[in-house]
């Protein structure tokens, strides 16, 4: 009922060694990998990275610019310069890193790219940051299982869909490893799986909404 597919056991990249990722990561580090296909990224974006930065004590945050999300139509997402570029207007605070590293490793799916950066930097402290509208779908996700037992798992409050997201088939299976709000700040030193709802401020925005406004004619 809940299986997405199976996930590899190795990226789909083919050499990874002989890849740059475009950044720097020190052993010990403790960073959040915030992917989506950011289209176009806004305000409610930078509240879910800024939260999981601030409330898990995170050196970076990584935003992984997604080439094409498989969950949604190639016709409706934006050229990736473009994207990339929206993006960095909008993750403007220090410690957030926007990365095309999707792209360069040829990776469709976010098990690849968590065991291919696990691999490559070797003693980070990886955590994965969703919006609460992501983990309602998560279960959809291929190898989302697998996911959650790579690294630990932030999930940011969002309106309209925070209480339905805490009853998802995600938060069902792995309701014995939900960490109190008190422990979130040590999330990332928890052994996966693990994870964490973070309670904040909403932000209504939303990429849907973006669209819709930018797709309705001038009056």
């Amino acid at each position: 009922m809940w299986f997405a597919g199976p996930a590899r056991r190795a990226p789909v990249a083919g050499r990874p060694a002989a890849l740059r990722p475009g950044f720097q990561l020190q052993r010990g580090m403790r960073v959040g990998l915030f992917g989506g296909s950011f289209n176009p990224p806004h305000a409610g974006h930078a509240h879910v990275a800024e939260t999981a930065k601030r409330r898990l004590n995170l050196d970076r945050v990584i935003w992984l610019v997604s080439p094409q999300n498989p969950l949604k139509s190639r016709h409706e997402t934006a050229d990736l310069a473009e994207r990339i570029a929206l993006t960095q207007a909008i993750a403007n605070e220090p410690g957030m890193i926007v990365s095309d590293l999707e792209t360069r490793l040829g990776s469709a799916y976010t098990i690849d790219t968590i065991r291919w950066l696990k691999a490559r930097f070797p003693g980070v402290k990886f955590v994965w940051i969703m919006g609460a509208d992501s983990l309602a779908t998560f279960h959809r996700w291929r190898g989302w299982t697998q996911i959650m037992r790579e690294v630990p798992v932030a999930v940011v409050s969002r309106p309209w869909i925070s209480l339905k997201s805490r009853f998802s088939p995600a938060a069902r299976r792995f309701a014995a490893h939900r960490l109190a709000p008190h422990q979130a700040r040590m999330l990332a030193d928890r052994r996966p799986p693990a994870w964490a709802f973070l309670f904040g401020r909403f932000n209504f925005l939303s990429s849907t909404l973006l669209r819709e406004r930018l797709r309705r004619p001038r009056s």
